[in-house]
């Protein structure tokens, strides 16, 4: 490897599949002078005060293994995939200088994707994602679309004509391929990727009803544990609202929306697990998509030896002796 070349991992993966509990296991498969440490790719995960919804590791998990970009703002800040870069490419940079490996790991699959190959263009179209806005277009009107894209991306709305059609259908795509309002993807320059070499590890569900099971349990899991009375402190704040960078996220949205009367507790819930359902979704889509993935099937599979194949793989990735 070049002395300047980076290195890192990746893990990767939808909502409720595993994830964070294979980045706990993996440092015991590595050398331990690595000293791996994980970094968050989790769009929600950065907000001070949103732990139960977002499934935020827990302060045992936090002490067990350094995490970054974790608790870094408030949830009334907005974050953006550019950004996001900056922090990333920083902490790999410092994390690498130190003898370690950093793993990134989470699920907003853009930030993985600008990451890697930097912020030239918005993600391109998904065939299936635009015939269902085409059908709320025939459905409802442009109207509707437009209002739509104001309760998700004010910014974006207001540089676009309430009658741009093609404008407002694109943006709705972005916004539901990236899970993030177009114009907080959109930083005003370009930026190109550092010289890296990556291992890149994917947890997949082949079996598709188990995984809606997993993301079930994990939700009444939150319910149990208090995400209603975590959604009631925010909006006690006073500077928080319902359409807000951090309100955007599935599970609180629909909360919001029940704590103030829009919803009953099991629309909420209906709601909550749907969002959940598509994010899923919206997460394998981009996996697909996305090349010299190592990809590693949960379905049925013991924890500890995905866990040991991962860490080999890794090894052989990274030339790790």
């Amino acid at each position: 490897m070049a002395g300047d070349e980076l290195r890192a991992v990746f893990l990767l993966g939808p909502t409720a599949s595993g994830k964070t509990d294979l980045a706990m296991r993996l440092p015991e498969r590595l050398p331990e002078r690595l000293g791996c440490e994980i970094v968050s790719v989790d769009s929600v995960q950065i907000y001070r005060g949103l732990d139960i919804g977002s499934a935020k590791p827990d302060a045992d998990l936090l002490r067990r293994c350094p995490h970054h970009l974790i608790d870094i703002l408030e949830p009334t800040e907005a974050y953006s995939a550019a950004r996001f870069c900056d922090d990333a490419e920083a902490l790999v940079r410092d994390i690498n200088a130190r003898g370690g490996l950093p793993l990134l790991s989470g699920g907003t699959m853009f930030y993985f994707h600008a990451f890697e190959y930097g912020l030239d263009a918005l993600p391109s179209g998904d065939a299936e994602l635009r015939r269902e806005i085409d059908a709320l277009c025939e459905a409802h009107g442009v109207g509707f679309l437009y209002e739509r894209l104001c309760e998700l991306d004010r910014d974006a709305a207001r540089r676009i004509k309430p009658t741009d059609t093609q404008r407002i259908k694109r943006a709705l795509e972005v916004h539901r391929l990236c899970d993030a309002p177009m114009s907080a993807l959109q930083s005003g320059r370009r930026r190109t990727r550092p010289d890296m070499r990556l291992c890149k590890l994917a947890v997949e569900w082949g079996d598709r009803a188990e995984l809606h099971r997993r993301i079930e349990r994990r939700f009444t899991a939150m319910l149990d544990a208090g995400l209603r009375d975590e959604v009631c402190g925010l909006m006690l704040r006073g500077d928080m609202r319902p359409d807000g960078p951090a309100m955007r996220t599935a599970g609180y949205r629909q909360m919001w929306s029940h704590l103030d009367g829009r919803l009953s507790h099991d629309e909420m819930v209906a709601k909550s697990l749907s969002a959940h359902r598509q994010l899923a979704k919206r997460q394998l889509t981009w996996m697909r998509s996305m090349s010299d993935l190592n990809r590693y099937e949960m379905g049925g599979a013991d924890m500890d030896a995905v866990a040991d194949a991962m860490g080999e793989q890794i090894r052989r990735s990274l030339e790790l002796v």
